[in-house]
């Protein structure tokens, strides 16, 4: 497809992408289950390890789940159109899910939407990266740290397994996790951040 017909898609698969990924579901499983506004508990974001924080494991693991199907399945829709404008509709669901409009553009850190669009892109990679996560989240005792791990992987990861398609967007990805976890690499680097 001529880059001039293809922009169109690539600008709609972003943009359905972006609307499903700025679903604040750790905001609204947390009500569900009565555990207060997360904007003002532990770090102020709404994903899953802030929902963690409340004591609930339950709606922890539920608002896992849908954070990473929220980046999973718009890639999988638009991949169908192509694999350009698959990786676009996951690139679109981590910008919603890490600046929500709705919430001011305060989400997540991105890192269950991470793993649900290196699943939708190719689940062996996805699997590979998930090791690598549990691996340094293991090792150090920081769940930040194998986020880290697994962003740092991601590109090379694809690229081992073949999957050059995606190695730029899925490196692209990984950057925007450690701008995303910059706090994090501050505390961990001053031996501050908090260990599990």
């Amino acid at each position: 497809m001529a880059p001039e017909r293809a922009l169109p898609w690539l600008a709609v698969a972003f943009a359905a992408g972006y609307l499903a990924g700025s679903i604040p579901f750790g905001l609204i499983i947390a009500r569900l289950f009565r555990l207060g506004d997360l904007r003002s508990i532990g770090s102020g974001n709404i994903g899953a390890t802030n929902v963690l924080r409340t004591g609930s494991r339950a709606a922890a693991a539920i608002t896992l789940l849908l954070d990473g199907l929220k980046g999973a399945l718009p890639v999988i829709f638009f991949l169908g159109w192509g694999d350009l404008t698959g990786q676009a509709a996951g690139i679109g669901a981590f910008a919603g899910h890490c600046l929500p409009v709705w919430l001011r553009f305060r989400g997540g850190k991105g890192v269950a939407t991470f793993f649900g669009i290196a699943l939708a892109l190719h689940w062996p990679s996805g699997l590979v990266l998930a090791a690598v996560w549990l691996a340094a989240a293991r090792l150090t005792r920081i769940s930040a740290a194998g986020a880290l791990g697994a962003a740092l992987a991601a590109g090379p990861v694809f690229w081992a397994f073949a999957r050059h398609e995606a190695v730029l967007a899925m490196a692209f990805l990984g950057a925007l996790v450690w701008i995303t976890h910059r706090e994090n690499i501050a505390s961990i680097l001053s031996w501050r951040e908090n260990r599990f």
